[in-house]
């Protein structure tokens, strides 16, 4: 039942599955604020430009966008923004180091997205750059990354979300694993030292010295609790804890730091509009308002906070009502069709000058815009969790398994060390699933990898099991090959209820030999050939057609499979997809399981995440419809 309330909320204000012209809320959003900034550089009007954390937060929310949706438009923009200021050698204009601003460091996590998703050499330069500046950075005596070099001292609630995403997705992506203590202190620290026992709210920031006018003489701490600036520590946890080892120790107390926060974050939402006041404690007093940013900040960070397992399920009915309170108070749709976000605050800082002094009256003189791109890129963040939470969760409960034993290829990536390589869930590159993992957690599926030979044991942790191209002795010193204790444990599992995906690969880039061993057990046969031979940009040649009320693929009709083997079948299994005589794709039902088989990889994200292929073919499509048919072809026992 609350999955259907929340549904009908974000449907009742364009939000959800598109149907028809109708696209979500986070679209549109998105695609307004393209229209609006159409170079993505969204410094103030008559101010020179600059690499800033504004647009920082703006793309990082478009980038939500991208992975919910395969279109490479958004993409394409979050690109040519960054472009705008990484040069080839992968210095950044207008960046300087010895500013020692973490504020700068925001913007260098879509700078990591660009390095995982291409490969570029100048990204990893220019996230080494800003990797460099947080090796100097200015620190207290306990090591709290000061916020600026111009205010000495200083820890403020801002600078956790502008540097600590980023040094962890740093440290994971070059296994720099002890940098995750030096990470996990900030955090401690901050809440160390600014947390108000009473409230359970943390002061704006915190003066070591004790030597600026805002800062309490005896705690340290600013006078006021400032949403906004709530928000970004609650997003830094969630978004941090995206990249921290289950088994680092310092993860559990994250975790509980999230849980604390969430409480007051809750207790200091306003019952009747579901939303959050510039300064969070004095909700009553005059002048006091409800404010945009910090609302879309919370929601987002409960949402998402549910979503990973780190809070309680009943903390995503108070992102519902935060949502539904933004979208009927700050979201307005013009006459052209452009989706607005009013009531944001422009800026709210400490010190400087003029001085800033942290008073009630300070964060009320601030003014109030609309299309703040702080504002808008949370609002982006915000809507695209709530749309996770109001889709289909046909998979609540279930595994994925992705086997990386049969396929266990290996490269060295920037570090010389050595990681999985080809059809692997964590993988961005084209040669990756990272996509097609969101699309099944999209649907509540957990998404596992099975690095050891498949067993009876290993077997029962999964739903779904995945096996893609196996390993050639061309591709791999030492393959793996399907031998015969493997094809019993599979097939034993199948015959009980398993989901089995068999995708192999075309002539010369495939195993055939064992991998047909297993195959012609559900009666499917890979044929060592290789059929949609696509030269160039003739993306024609690579087009096949789904049927009307196809089996599988409800939404998707024009697929595209690029040098493919054809596939060979007998009872149990039938041809679902065909051409020109061809058996492009099988289903086999084996006892109360069923086996789906295809002759590529396919849904690697070259094909799926609108980046090369042309907007008419279905392929992002076509991995959610296939994703959500092999969800439903789980028993209900195993379920």
């Amino acid at each position: 039942m609350k999955a259907i309330l929340i549904l009908f909320l974000l449907l009742s204000v364009g939000v959800g599955p598109a149907t028809g012209q109708t696209k979500p809320l986070s679209e549109r959003a998105a695609d307004s604020a393209m229209v609006r900034w159409p170079d993505s550089l969204v410094n103030e009007p008559g101010k020179p430009e600059k690499w800033a954390y504004e647009q920082g937060v703006l793309l990082k929310g478009i980038e939500g966008v991208w992975y919910g949706t395969g279109e490479g438009s958004y993409f394409k923009y979050i690109q040519q923004g960054v472009d705008h200021f990484v040069n080839a050698d992968g210095t950044i204009r207008t960046y300087k180091n010895e500013d020692y601003s973490l504020d700068n460091i925001l913007p260098g996590r879509v700078v990591l997205l660009l390095y995982n998703v291409t490969g570029q050499e100048k990204y990893r330069r220019a996230a080494e750059l800003l990797r460099a500046q947080l090796k100097t950075q200015p620190r207290t005596s306990e090591g709290g990354f000061w916020h600026k070099k111009i205010y000495p001292e200083q820890m403020w609630l801002d600078g956790l979300y502008m540097g600590e995403p980023f040094y962890a997705e740093y440290a994971a992506t070059f296994h720099e694993d002890a940098d995750f203590d030096d990470i996990a202190k900030q955090f401690t620290l901050m809440e160390l030292h600014a947390r108000d026992a009473k409230t359970g709210l943390l002061y704006h920031g915190w003066d070591e010295s004790r030597q600026q006018r805002w800062a309490d003489s005896a705690t340290g701490h600013s006078p006021n609790f400032w949403g906004r600036a709530l928000g970004w520590y609650a997003m830094a946890l969630v978004d941090t804890l995206d990249y921290f080892p289950k088994a680092q120790p310092k993860r559990e107390s994250l975790i509980a730091i999230l849980r604390r926060l969430a409480v007051a974050i809750e207790r200091y939402q306003e019952p009747k509009s579901g939303l959050w006041y510039q300064v969070l404690d004095k909700g009553h007093e005059r002048g006091n308002y409800w404010e945009s940013s910090a609302s879309c900040m919370f929601v987002y960070a409960l949402a998402k906070g549910v979503r990973q397992g780190y809070l309680p399920a009943s903390y995503l009915r108070v992102a519902q009502k935060g949502y539904q309170g933004i979208v009927n108070r700050f979201i307005e749709t013009d006459a052209n069709g452009q989706v607005n976000l009013t009531g944001t605050v422009s800026v709210a800082g400490l010190g400087g000058s003029p001085y800033r002094d942290g008073s009630y009256q300070y964060y009320l003189s601030e003014k109030v815009v609309t299309n703040d791109p702080k504002g808008v890129g949370a609002f982006l963040l915000a809507s695209t969790e709530m749309e996770l939470a109001a889709g289909e969760h046909v998979g609540q409960g279930k595994t994925v398994l992705l086997d990386y034993y049969f396929n266990s290829e290996v490269k060295k990536d920037a570090t010389e060390q050595f990681v999985p390589y080809h059809y692997k869930w964590e993988e961005m590159p084209n040669s990756g699933f990272s996509c097609w993992g969101y699309i099944f957690r999209s649907f509540s599926v957990n998404t596992k990898a099975l690095k050891e030979a498949p067993t009876a044991g290993n077997l029962k942790r999964a739903d779904i099991y995945i096996i893609v191209d196996p390993d050639t002795s061309a591709e791999n010193d030492n393959p793996h090959y399907i031998e015969p204790p493997h094809i019993k444990a599979i097939t034993d599992w199948v015959k009980s209820g398993g989901v089995l995906v068999l995708m192999g690969n075309d002539k010369g880039n495939a195993e055939f030999e064992h991998f047909n061993q297993l195959a012609r057990r559900f009666g499917i046969h890979f044929n060592e050939d290789s059929r949609n031979r696509v030269q160039g940009n003739d993306f024609a040649a690579g087009r096949i057609r789904a049927p009307a009320d196809h089996l599988i693929f409800k939404t998707a009709r024009e697929l595209y499979l690029k040098e493919i083997c054809t596939l060979a079948v007998a009872p149990p299994a039938s041809p679902i997809i065909e051409d020109k005589g061809d058996v492009i794709m099988a289903v086999a039902k084996y006892g109360r399981g069923t086996v789906f088989a295809v002759g590529d990889p396919w849904l690697y994200n070259e094909y799926v995440d609108g980046r090369k292929l042309p907007a008419e073919f279905d392929n992002y499509k076509a991995a959610q419809d296939l994703s959500k048919w092999l969800i439903e072809q789980v028993p209900m026992k195993t379920r």
